[in-house]
């Protein structure tokens, strides 16, 4: 498993006043620096660090996102009246209330 795949963003912080490196598989890392390049730079840094020092620790570490399975399944509690509601919106459209559902998690 290579640091290379794990998922990095940058994101501007208007509380800091510089650019903001992050790694959604570390959630409490971050870097700040002036530019886009080097919080990126920076963010990769931390998280080969820490995953050197959790091996060396012998402790789990997190699989990269892209990595992982997904089943294509989960499950999602909603009131009865929101089912309900979703229910007779798929069936006026002449969808399962499964497709209905999934197009409307798709839609920004």
């Amino acid at each position: 498993m290579s640091v290379d795949h794990y998922t990095y963003r940058v994101t501007w912080s208007p509380e800091d006043g510089e650019h903001v490196g992050l790694c959604v598989e570390f959630p409490s890392l971050s870097w700040l620096a002036r530019t886009p390049e080097a919080a990126l730079k920076g963010i990769r840094k931390v998280v080969t660090d820490v995953v050197a020092d959790m091996r060396a620790g012998g402790e789990s570490i997190p699989a990269p996102l892209a990595e992982k399975h997904y089943s294509g399944e989960f499950r999602v509690r909603i009131p009865p009246e929101v089912h309900r509601a979703l229910a007779m919106q798929a069936a006026e459209q002449g969808v399962s209330l499964n497709r209905l559902a999934s197009a409307k998690l798709a839609t920004p």
